[in-house]
């Protein structure tokens, strides 16, 4: 250890936001401070070991849920407390809701000087009532603990500021938004090949000649997937040779699905679920197009990974998708929780291949010259340097 190096820790709720939405991230900023990453348990420990391989930096474990668990959670907040009292770092960042909060107020309680948290998503957005008010009162606990927040969208930052969850002056985005930027050598359409491609389409039971929609992500209420089945299953009772493909892991506790979609899903032979898929980017390489009709969203990993691998993409009007895609210039922009719109939008990619295809092409460009990650990093770099 270079005891030059100021530490950072960043914490999230589970390792897989470390493991993958940080990917690379915690390595690069570690050549110029020592890194220490804390997270659950949940999840596999070689998850674990393989992170702290990969990045070259130290891992500590402390048990955080995603539901609300209030023993547990003051279990969690007091282990945080003692590691951050012993570790002495000069910032500690956050990421995730329960760790965001859990992670602030420990912080603030050992007098970490530089309290650092990103916004990647807002729960409160699809809320109401009681609910609504209870995240937002959570949301400002955390961000009056933190003394810089970082929303990942400038969608994200507006809504911030007209929930009144706190004050302008500690709101900043990094670079173009985003928490990790785009590997645009690494998500590249010209790494896969026709003879990759026409395997992968055999052993998913794809013709050729089919016309894939692909989506990536949790089989969850909030990601669209309600609509998104009702509008490819009645889709496909119109049009031959059509294919969706569900790229994603099912959650039945917090978000789940209506029975009828579990249902059609199981019974058309022309939606494919592979359930969760370590590497997406043969997905994209097959698909030809995204279909992406979320509720609410950060700054969609997913819609940056599409583009990259020169797919347009049919979004959402929410923040974050509609500051990716420019409507009729990378793909589509539509109302959320609109069937009908979701719809009218697939036919008109089914019917103009050749005008999807350029979409596609912009879209590649559009991450490179806005989310490719070496920029974010730095950006996010400078941020650390300059506190």
């Amino acid at each position: 250890m270079n005891i030059d190096k100021k530490k950072i820790i960043r914490i999230t709720t589970v390792p897989g936001s470390l493991t993958t939405l940080l990917k690379g991230q915690l390595s690069y900023v570690s050549k110029h401070f020592e890194v220490v990453g804390i997270t659950s348990k949940s999840g596999s420990l070689k998850q674990l070991e393989e992170f702290t391989k990969n990045e070259g930096v130290k891992a500590i474990t402390v048990n955080m849920t995603r539901k609300i668990t209030p023993i547990k959670d003051l279990i969690a907040l007091f282990k945080l407390y003692k590691i951050l009292k012993k570790e002495k770092p000069f910032i500690v960042h956050s990421h995730t809701p329960k760790a965001g909060t859990l992670g602030m107020i420990a912080a603030k309680m050992a007098r970490v000087p530089n309290r650092l948290h990103t916004v990647a998503g807002l729960p409160l957005v699809e809320s109401t009532g009681i609910k609504k008010k209870v995240l937002i009162t959570v949301e400002r606990i955390t961000y009056r603990c933190a003394t810089k927040v970082y929303p990942n969208s400038f969608g994200l930052k507006d809504i911030i500021l007209d929930e009144k969850i706190t004050k302008k002056e500690k709101i900043k985005i990094i670079a173009n938004g985003s928490s990790n930027g785009i590997d645009t050598n690494h998500f590249d359409p010209n790494l896969y090949n026709n003879k990759q491609k026409h395997t992968l389409k055999n052993e998913l039971k794809i013709k050729e000649n089919d016309f894939v929609f692909v989506f990536v992500g949790r089989l969850v209420k909030d990601k669209g997937i309600n609509e998104l089945i009702e509008a490819f299953d009645k889709l496909s009772t119109e049009f031959k040779n059509i294919k969706l493909l569900l790229i994603g892991g099912v959650e039945k506790d917090l978000d789940p699905l209506l029975p009828e979609t579990t249902n059609t899903i199981d019974i058309n032979p022309n939606i494919i679920a592979t359930g969760w898929a370590a590497d997406v980017r043969p997905y994209f390489a097959i698909s030809n197009v995204l279909a992406f009709p979320s509720y609410r969203e950060g700054f969609p990993n997913v819609v940056m990974q599409a583009s990259s691998m020169e797919l347009a993409s049919i979004v959402t009007d929410i923040n974050g998708c509609n500051e990716i895609i420019k409507h009729e210039e990378h793909g589509f922009i539509i109302p959320k929780k609109d069937i009908d719109s979701l719809y009218q939008a697939m036919v008109y990619a089914l019917s103009n291949k050749e005008i999807l295809k350029k979409m596609g092409v912009e879209s590649r460009q559009n991450v490179i010259n806005n989310y490719e990650q070496k920029n974010v990093w730095q950006a996010i770099l400078e941020e650390y340097k300059s506190l």
